[in-house]
């Protein structure tokens, strides 16, 4: 059972984030830190990067729930370890994104192999602390005990994978938020159900941070968020999955980011999910290929006689992914309600 004061982090999380996003959104527009709004034919440009200030709110919530742990409940053991471990590898992963963010996406950001490096670091502290159980169930092998490569290999793997991937599939009001917030309600609920009480809490948190941001970052948006929130929600993504260990079935809701994947390498990871903004308001396709879910939505809206708008994009996105959620929840019933 959670006890309902564990609400304290969830809603601080939720309004640190909401009151200091207007701050954030003046300032930036003061520095000269604002992108174009790629789906739209104005010229007017958008605040960037705010997608720190969730980030911010989220660590906000969380040292709540540390407090909460230690002097009430008096909790002392290995789980402090290891959300110590977490708030590193969202920071680390924060400033790689904002770090990337800064030096402009559209003058290529970080190398990809800085990237990479970067994010690899970012994982040090889960590896440091041996998170997890390194045993795993494979096709065909069964159950197998990966000993000392679990911690050295497969949490690099998984953390580098979830953060590229989630950071693909973005570039649309609301998008990235509204899939965090998705993908994290589920990790979280399985988390619950798997008796992983506070790993479902610090999801949460997260979410409510996500929540406030997409006030000011839906349709249309007052402020983005960069790289420094799609590095991070895909980390803790993976972060939650490694210490609930659930590794499969996060790997399957995130099946659209794989798609997406497949599709951007189609395009040699050059081509860019953005739609070709029409003077109706409307989207067309950008190129003769797809090469994004993005490009799929726009033309399955089309093939329909659906006049596409970045709305529809977003929420076709939405409900495509709880779609694949809910099978999940379908297939590994067995595993998640125990």
């Amino acid at each position: 059972m959670v006890s309902p004061i564990l609400l304290i982090p969830i809603l601080a999380s939720f309004f640190v984030t909401l009151f200091i996003i207007p701050f954030w959104i003046r300032k930036a527009k003061q520095i000269g830190l604002v992108w174009k709004d790629m789906n739209k034919l104005s010229h007017e440009k958008v605040a960037g990067s705010g997608g720190i200030i969730a980030v911010f709110g989220f660590i906000i919530g969380v040292l709540f729930y540390i407090a909460y742990s230690v002097f009430i409940l008096d909790i002392n053991d290995s789980r402090l370890i290891e959300i110590l471990a977490l708030l590193n590898v969202i920071l680390i992963s924060a400033g790689v994104g904002l770090i990337d963010d800064l030096f402009g996406w559209q003058h290529g950001g970080l190398s990809r192999r800085s990237r990479l490096i970067l994010v690899f670091l970012a994982a040090i502290p889960l590896m440091a602390i041996n998170a997890g159980k390194s045993t795993v169930s494979l096709p065909f092998l069964g159950v197998v005990n990966l000993g000392i490569f679990y911690p050295l290999i497969i949490i690099p793997i998984g953390i580098i994978g979830a953060t590229y991937t989630f950071n693909f599939l973005a570039g649309y009001n609301g998008l990235e938020a509204g899939q965090g917030i998705i993908l994290l309600s589920a990790v979280g609920l399985v988390a619950f159900f798997t008796g992983n009480s506070w790993l479902f809490i610090i999801a949460l948190t997260m979410a409510a941070a996500l929540l406030a941001f997409l006030f000011y970052n839906f349709h249309p948006a007052k402020v983005f968020p960069g790289d420094s929130l799609t590095y991070t929600v895909g980390g803790l993504i993976a972060i939650i999955s490694i210490l609930g260990n659930f590794e499969k079935v996060a790997v399957f809701f995130f099946i659209p980011y794989m798609i997406e994947t497949i599709l951007k390498l189609r395009g040699r990871l050059l081509k860019q999910s953005f739609g070709k903004p029409l003077e109706d308001g409307f989207l067309d396709l950008r190129y003769s290929k797809l090469y994004g879910l993005e490009h799929i939505s726009i033309f399955l809206q089309k093939k329909f006689n659906i006049k596409p708008t970045e709305k529809k994009v977003v929420y076709s996105i939405w409900i495509f992914q709880i779609i694949i959620i809910l099978f999940v929840f379908v297939i590994f019933k067995e595993g998640i309600f125990r």
